[in-house]
Formats: C-alpha cells, sequence, structure tokens
C-alpha cells in the first residue's frame, strides 16, 4: 500500500514563498505522475499542478508564481510557491498514481493547511 506524507504548509504573509513536500511509501511501486490540489474553504478542490515524465502543467491562477519538481530517487515531490496571494490560502492535497504489486492505484495525502494573510 502506497501512502504520502506531506510537509511544509503553515502561516506566510503576502507576497511570501513557501515550499510544499510529499514523499511517497511503501513497497514494490512506481509512480507516473505526482500532483497538487488544492481546496478552499466552500469551493471545490482544484487541481493546481501535476508533473509526469519530463511535463509540468499548472492552473492558469498559479503560473509563473508556483513551480512543480520531483525528486525520482526519493519518491518525493516539491511545489514551490512564490508571490502568495490571500486567495492562495487552502488545504493542499498530494495525489499520486502509478503501479504496484496490487496493481493501478491513486493515493491521497492528508493535507497541509497555507494560509496568506498579513
Amino acid at each position: 500500500q502506497v501512502q504520502l506524507v506531506e510537509s511544509g504548509g503553515g502561516l506566510v504573509q503576502p507576497g511570501g514563498s513557501l515550499r510544499l513536500s510529499c514523499a511517497a511509501s511503501g513497497s514494490r511501486f512506481s509512480i507516473n505522475a505526482m500532483a497538487w490540489y488544492r481546496q478552499a474553504p466552500g469551493k471545490e478542490r482544484e487541481l493546481v499542478a501535476i508533473i509526469y515524465g519530463g511535463t509540468t502543467e499548472y492552473a492558469d491562477s498559479v503560473k509563473d508564481r508556483f513551480t512543480i519538481s520531483r525528486d525520482n530517487a526519493k519518491n518525493t515531490v516539491y511545489l514551490q510557491m512564490n508571490s502568495l496571494k490571500p486567495e492562495d490560502t487552502a488545504v493542499y492535497y498530494c495525489h499520486a498514481a502509478g503501479s504496484s504489486s496490487g496493481g493501478y492505484f491513486e493515493v491521497w495525502g492528508q493535507g497541509t493547511l497555507v494560509t496568506v494573510s498579513s
């Protein structure tokens, strides 16, 4: 069974930066894609950024401010968030999809809260 553990959330002032991390653990698995989603109060969960192979894609609202990257050796994905805005306040969730001895899987992290406020 693959599990994801996120870290790096917190309180930051507008214009500040944060880096989120998400580490995958388990036995005999390979990950095809990893992504960050977020859910603000009263809103639906939305895709923020995804990385698969050498490709990255971003929501329009975070382009040129956020950067997703992955360390394959550590099975870890990062989200560097710069120029943060109050509207970036949300719970951020990591998502991974891949294959293991049990077949195809998709898994979510527990979420980490990012609050952008002065």
